[in-house]
């Protein structure tokens, strides 16, 4: 768990954690807090061990608590949130269920101490939704479809994906695309296994690392690796031009459809716009007005194509 400047939760934070009723220890590492979180939870427990950061920013406190720790099962936990009661023996016994090869998960609830935003809660909904159906991986290029503290994993198979190894921002969203390229599975729990708070002060809502929501760089670097080599991308609206630019400056080459009659037949970032019944290869589907979504898979089913991703 890494921690910086999180006081004003922390301690109720704890104990939440504290009150899992399995053997556990808890590797907390302070990156440079000034508010007094280290006296917070400095020898609070002897079930928690508390680390200085060696480095700076949330992977360097990641990598730590993970060189400091010896647990069987691995999992992660943001200081300004809660768990449940039974979380960890919900998430294990998932894992001793279902064996090595797969990524315990479960349903997500969101709160505030404030007014909570639609976009968290229709987050929250996706993400719960995926956990009805254990379809996770299928959607992984819409959004990170794990929430970065409500996962549960073997030491081995977090090893076997490389762990916290890289030094890639977002950084949970970047794990979740290594579990699904290192061929794990999802399971989930039918049970709300995460309170994840909402505040102004979140590292999600202000750091720079965080400030892209969209992730195209990171989203496009495993799509290129996975996929074939023939891209169709469908959009020409904001979404649909922002990956045109991305694959043009990597020298990717693409067909550009759109269903849009004022586009198809123009050349944009001198790619021409095609209709959509040029279609072909693996299809991305760029989609900036979540309507459009409806008619587009109807035209891929007639067509009898499946293999189209959401971005």
């Amino acid at each position: 768990m890494p921690f910086k400047n999180e006081a004003k939760f922390l301690a109720k934070t704890l104990d939440s954690i504290l009150k899992q009723e399995v053997d556990f220890e808890l590797i907390a590492v302070d990156d440079h807090s000034l508010d007094g979180s280290w006296d917070i939870i400095s020898g609070i427990d002897e079930r928690v061990r508390v680390f200085k950061n060696e480095g700076s920013g949330t992977i360097d406190a990641l990598r730590l608590a993970y060189k400091k720790c010896s647990g069987d099962f691995i999992t992660r936990m943001d200081a300004d949130d809660l768990m449940p009661e039974g979380k960890l023996r919900k998430l294990r016994d998932l894992l001793v269920t279902n064996g090595r090869g797969h990524v315990a998960t479960g349903r997500v609830e969101y709160f505030s101490d404030g007014e909570l935003g639609e976009g968290f809660k229709k987050y929250a909904q996706w993400l719960n939704g995926l956990c009805e159906r254990d379809d996770h991986f299928e959607h992984i290029f819409k959004e990170c479809v794990i929430a970065s503290p409500n996962w549960m994993i073997y030491r081995q198979d977090f090893e076997s994906i490389g762990g916290f190894k890289d030094s890639i921002y977002p950084e949970d969203y970047h794990l979740v695309f290594k579990m699904w390229q290192g061929g794990l599975k999802v399971v989930s729990s039918s049970e709300v296994t995460h309170l994840w708070r909402d505040h102004p002060d979140r590292a999600s809502r202000n750091l720079e690392v965080y400030r892209d929501q969209k992730f195209y760089d990171l989203k496009l670097d495993f799509f290129l690796k996975t996929r074939g080599e023939h891209i169709t991308l469908w959009g020409a609206g904001p979404s649909g031009k922002s990956l045109a630019q991305k694959f043009i400056e990597r020298k990717v080459e693409f067909t550009w459809v759109a269903d849009n009659e004022k586009k198809i037949g123009k050349f944009i970032y001198g790619v021409e716009v095609n209709p959509i019944e040029k279609v072909t290869g693996d299809i991305i589907l760029a989609v900036n007005q979540k309507d459009a979504m409806p008619g587009m898979v109807k035209f891929l089913n007639a067509k009898k194509i499946d293999n189209y991703f959401v971005f």
